[in-house]
């Protein structure tokens, strides 16, 4: 893993400095903050939970993740960095690793900063702070599989605006896929056993699953295993850019 924490701090230090970082995470408190009380109706309710907080989570990483992601290659290409990089005893597979996760610790501490919500809910009443917690890290997880997806197609593009667009095309398939609209839809064109596999790679079902307070092991390996093919097939798309 040449070059790892080289790269991972320089993409660290990069948010740390970018606009848009700080944009992100005040756009995604403030939504997050008024899907919860407004939209999800939290206070009417009456019931001592996150469930209104935790139910947009797909939507918002949907629209707020790529744009996360979008530069982390597209830049380098943009500015002619990426070539040079790629020429440094830096491993591929380091880099794309590296700059995977220095996004998704980003987005960890945007969600890590929505802390104040659980502290509200403790106030209010008794909630089941295992279940949050594990609520929480399905988040974190499903931001990942989000992260990979953006990761991987902005190394196929120079365009940010691009980047942006496809990973949002491919993650709002990865949510749908498994929803009765849907599956009506393409019933028509596939047989049962075929639905029934699109169905297992819907984010929306393994994240909803999580929300029941269970963080089943099937559903760590979709995402893990999610992540990890996307992430390989930037790295094949790295390797590609090397061999022209």
């Amino acid at each position: 893993m040449r070059g790892f924490w080289a790269v991972f701090r320089r993409e660290l230090k990069a948010y740390a400095v970018t606009p848009v970082a700080y944009v992100f995470v005040v756009v995604f408190l403030v939504l997050s903050a008024v899907f919860t009380f407004y939209v999800g109706n939290f206070f009417s309710r009456g019931q001592a939970d996150l469930e209104p907080f935790f139910q947009f989570h797909p939507w918002l990483y949907l629209v707020l993740v790529p744009a996360a992601s979008m530069r982390l290659w597209t830049e380098e290409r943009r500015s002619g960095t990426l070539e040079l990089l790629l020429t440094l005893p830096i491993g591929r597979w380091s880099a794309m690793l590296a700059k995977f996760f220095a996004a998704w610790l980003f987005v960890g501490l945007a969600l890590a900063l929505t802390f104040p919500m659980w502290l509200t809910v403790n106030y209010l009443g008794h909630p089941d702070n295992g279940a949050i917690l594990v609520e929480y890290l399905g988040s974190l997880l499903l931001a990942g599989a989000m992260l990979s997806i953006g990761t991987c197609l902005s190394a196929a593009t120079r365009n940010q605006v691009v980047a942006y667009i496809l990973t949002v095309a491919v993650g709002f398939l990865y949510l749908v896929i498994g929803e009765p609209m849907v599956q009506d839809v393409l019933a028509h064109v596939l047989p049962i056993l075929a639905l029934n596999k699109l169905a297992e790679f819907s984010f929306l079902a393994h994240f909803q699953a999580i929300q029941q307070g269970v963080l089943d092991l099937g559903d760590i390996v979709f995402f893990a295993l999610t992540i990890l093919a996307w992430l390989t097939a930037g790295g094949v798309m790295l390797g590609m850019i090397r061999a022209d």
